[in-house]
């Protein structure tokens, strides 16, 4: 269903911008008066790399009036195989120039404000107040996790992606949505007490052009936010396989909105209970991973690719690399639990979602082999 558009129109555009953005004013649904809402808007981005990268381009592109930048990073060399927004020459210089230089040269009319400073707990509602939206492109959990409750103290939406190896997760979490929309939050997809620090991409490697497309869709995202055309990702995750060339849409639902549909009134008998939010999956140790599989006859599930495999698995686990189980589920012969293994435990969970959906009994072993060993 669609939004209300985010974000009122500016009176005219300049003839100029007018021109150079003439491609969405004939786009179907989106017209002059979408790409003046795009003028009026303010986006915060957090993170200059490889997802803020992309997202300060397609925005600046866009004729977004006011981009907040936020990163107090200088670009490395090994940063330019997959962050776009930075130049050979940009090598030890603060990454926000390079977003005021890109930005300028793309769209006159774009104003950055450029931030070389830490976004923490102390300064986040400071350093995102006044931004319409909020773009989350930084590479820690723990940074993650300030700038969605950041957000949800503000009340604006926060549009959040993170890439791993070949994978990738893109969402929208929103505290405080127009009415009929269910608020869907940071803890909805990743409980506080499962979210640990995620490998660095220096540990494990990302994809580069993985990252350019979904800081494009984070872009996408917020421009439909702001003008109301389409369907933000709003309650629902997209999940990316690059290397299958595969993308799944999966619903995501309140928990806490679940817990309060489901309490009883005051003033009558209590409400149909409401649809349970899917349980946490749980997570296992090495030692309970092998302790399962002898006492339990659990099926060990190694999701990673033959690569991976060649260097070493689990005795007796079975080897179904994650794109093919998740296109066939059903190649997987288990009549009992399953604990899903992968390098660092991100594949796993998704392959343990689909198990669980499938009425399995699915763990996932905490941190993966990585952890393990």
């Amino acid at each position: 269903m669609p939004l209300p558009p985010l974000v009122a129109p500016v009176a005219a555009l300049p003839a100029d911008e007018r021109e150079r953005t003439q491609r969405h004013a004939v786009l179907r649904g989106f017209g002059e008066e979408s790409q003046r809402r795009l003028a009026a808007a303010h986006v915060a981005i957090v993170g200059a790399g490889g997802l803020g990268s992309p997202a300060v381009l397609a925005l600046a592109a866009a004729g977004v009036g006011i981009l907040t930048v936020i990163d107090d990073d200088a670009v490395d060399l090994p940063n330019l195989q997959r962050q776009v927004l930075h130049r050979l020459a940009d090598v030890g210089a603060p990454k926000v120039d390079s977003a005021v230089r890109a930005a300028a040269d793309l769209s006159p009319h774009t104003v950055v404000r450029a931030v070389r400073e830490r976004l923490d707990a102390g300064n986040a509602d400071a350093l995102l107040s006044g931004a319409d939206l909020v773009i989350d492109g930084s590479d820690t959990f723990a940074t993650r996790a300030v700038v969605a409750a950041a957000c949800e103290r503000l009340g604006v939406p926060l549009v959040w992606g993170v890439v791993q190896e070949f994978h990738a997760q893109v969402t929208v979490f929103w505290s405080r949505p127009p009415a009929g929309r269910e608020p869907v939050v940071l803890a909805d997809l990743h409980p506080p007490d499962q979210a640990g620090e995620a490998p660095s991409c220096a540990a494990v490697g990302v994809l580069g052009a993985l990252t350019m497309q979904v800081g494009s869709l984070l872009a996408a995202e917020a421009v439909k936010l702001i003008t109301g055309v389409g369907e933000p990702l709003l309650g629902r995750v997209l999940l990316i396989d690059a290397l299958q060339g595969r993308t799944t849409d999966v619903p995501l639902h309140s928990a806490s909105a679940a817990a309060s549909a489901a309490a009883p009134t005051p003033d009558g008998p209590a409400p149909a209970p409401a649809p349970a939010a899917p349980e946490p999956i749980p997570h296992v140790t090495a030692a309970e991973m092998l302790a399962a599989q002898a006492d339990e006859a659990a099926t060990l599930l190694d999701v990673r690719e033959p690569w991976e495999t060649d260097a070493g698995i689990v005795r007796d686990s079975v080897l179904i690399p994650l794109g093919t189980f998740l296109a066939d589920p059903s190649a997987l012969e288990a009549d009992g639990p399953v604990v899903v293994i992968c390098a660092h435990g991100i594949r796993a969970l998704q392959a343990a979602e689909t198990l669980r959906a499938r009425g399995v009994d699915a763990r996932v072993l905490a941190g993966g082999l990585a952890a393990w060993s």
